[in-house]
């Protein structure tokens, strides 16, 4: 059965003729599912006339673009170095273990990624984490279990 890439080709056709568009339209593209699928990788590249491997090379060096599926909530948390130094490595860790994920995996319910990044912006407020859109500063280990159980509880109340 082919897989329907209808949206890929919308996503192109707004862009067709445009010099500079290929980050945006891979953002676009995988803002439909969250990730950037094989498929649609190899659609891209034929359509703007580069290479799969150029695409590839793109997506793995930008920290925005992800080639797996996320959950329903990505964490991300902040490695940058106000964020190191007030434990960052601590928050991951505790992430984990409340998650029971490594850094850059999906609970098995597809709930939670758990991402570390190189800078969320939020120094004055380190140590960071983002829970989709939504910041949560100066944190301890014990305040970053808090804001997972929360999360938690307000899935199962769902």
């Amino acid at each position: 059965m082919a897989q329907d890439l209808s949206y890929v080709d919308s996503v192109l056709d707004r862009f067709e003729g445009k010099k500079g568009t290929l980050i945006t339209i891979l953002q676009q593209v995988q803002s439909h599912q969250g990730f950037l699928e094989k498929e649609a990788l190899v659609k891209v590249a034929k359509s703007m006339g580069i290479s799969t491997a150029r695409i590839y090379g793109i997506v793995t060096f930008y920290a925005q673009f992800r080639l797996t599926p996320v959950g329903k909530h990505l964490i991300r948390v902040c490695h940058g170095t106000a964020c190191h130094v007030q434990n960052a490595d601590g928050l991951t860790e505790a992430l984990s273990q409340e998650l029971k994920v490594k850094n850059g995996e999906t609970t098995p319910d597809n709930l939670f990624t758990l991402d570390s990044v190189a800078c969320l912006g939020c120094c004055s407020l380190a140590p960071v984490i983002m829970v989709g859109e939504k910041v949560y500063g100066t944190l301890s280990t014990d305040r970053v279990r808090k804001v997972i159980k929360d999360y938690k509880k307000k899935e199962k109340a769902q």
